[in-house]
């Protein structure tokens, strides 16, 4: 956990992540990386002396199996309050709809809720558990499939809603959320997703790995050219 705290730790401060008074609501999708996000800031709380509340927030698709109460059990280990909202976004997506492309408009519609959930329990931030990879590939996709170089920021503000998304664990190793998957033994849920492990993710991550094959540091690298001023994509803080 020494790695995880101090990866937030270090994006906390580039980016001014969190501060003093802040309540911020996790949004937890089941998996590894939302599920190591809210161990992990039950932690910072105490490891950054700052005060800051934690709210878990799950928003189901509607799509089944979906079995929650090993998340509801964590939250209640760590005594942080936990809401579930349920919608129907699978059904909408992949019956109604019956999007090729799915994710991005999951995504959005996912998002959406989220933000009305942080609103509604008087969150001002919304956390989310994406990773160093999850960061790279999208960098990826945008450069393939729409000929840009961009990926989301560390810190965004919504300015609809005006929640802020913050996503703490950006400088974090993928293989070490697995590590401390298996470390916490954490209760993650199998996706129901009828496109899992079938989307322009996956293949991104398949071309990171085999990156990686030729170009060990290729991560590190890639991490370091995003906050280089005179790209202008990663701006910290001053």
């Amino acid at each position: 956990m020494k790695k995880t705290l101090g990866c937030i730790r270090r994006a906390d401060t580039d980016f001014q992540l969190i501060g003093d008074g802040d309540r911020i609501a996790v949004g937890v999708s089941g998996g590894k990386d939302s599920l190591l996000l809210l161990h992990a800031l039950s932690l910072y709380r105490k490891f950054s002396h700052k005060n800051f509340t934690v709210t878990a927030v799950t928003v189901t698709l509607g799509l089944e199996p979906f079995d929650i109460s090993g998340i509801r059990a964590l939250c209640e280990e760590l005594e942080i309050p936990y809401i579930v909202k349920e919608t129907q976004i699978g059904e909408i997506i992949f019956e109604y709809r019956k999007e090729k492309n799915p994710c991005a408009l999951c995504a959005k519609m996912r998002r959406a809720v989220l933000a009305k959930a942080c609103q509604e329990s008087g969150c001002n931030k919304l956390a989310l558990g994406h990773h160093r990879e999850d960061v790279l590939e999208t960098l990826f996709m945008s450069l393939f499939y729409e000929g840009r170089f961009h990926t989301f920021h560390p810190k965004t503000l919504m300015s609809r809603t005006g929640i802020t998304v913050i996503r703490p664990l950006v400088y974090l190793p993928e293989s070490h959320v697995k590590h401390m998957l298996k470390t916490l033994s954490l209760p993650v849920v199998s996706s129901p997703c009828p496109a899992n492990g079938e989307t322009k993710r996956q293949e991104m991550k398949e071309l990171m790995k085999k990156l990686r094959a030729i170009y060990p540091d290729a991560s590190e690298r890639l991490l370091h050219a995003l906050q280089q001023d005179h790209y202008d994509l990663w701006q910290k803080d001053q």
